[in-house]
């Protein structure tokens, strides 16, 4: 059976929990930020959680995370 490679996109992106679940940091943080208030702002600062739907795919691009 031979290796699987890992996407190195996803990997720089995604990190695995304690429970398995995928961590990802939120969108929107980069630039043009004098039009977002600060309260948009520092929601976006926080991390989600993946979507169930997402996390099935992600799985199988990240076989060793």
């Amino acid at each position: 059976m031979p290796k699987i490679k890992t996407s190195r996109a996803a990997a720089k992106r995604f990190k695995k929990t304690g429970t398995g679940k995928l961590k990802r940091m939120k969108a929107y943080k980069s630039h043009i930020l004098t039009k977002k208030s600060t309260k948009t702002k520092r929601n976006l600062r926080k991390a989600a959680m993946t979507d169930a739907t997402n996390a099935k795919v992600m799985k199988k691009i990240l076989p060793y995370l």
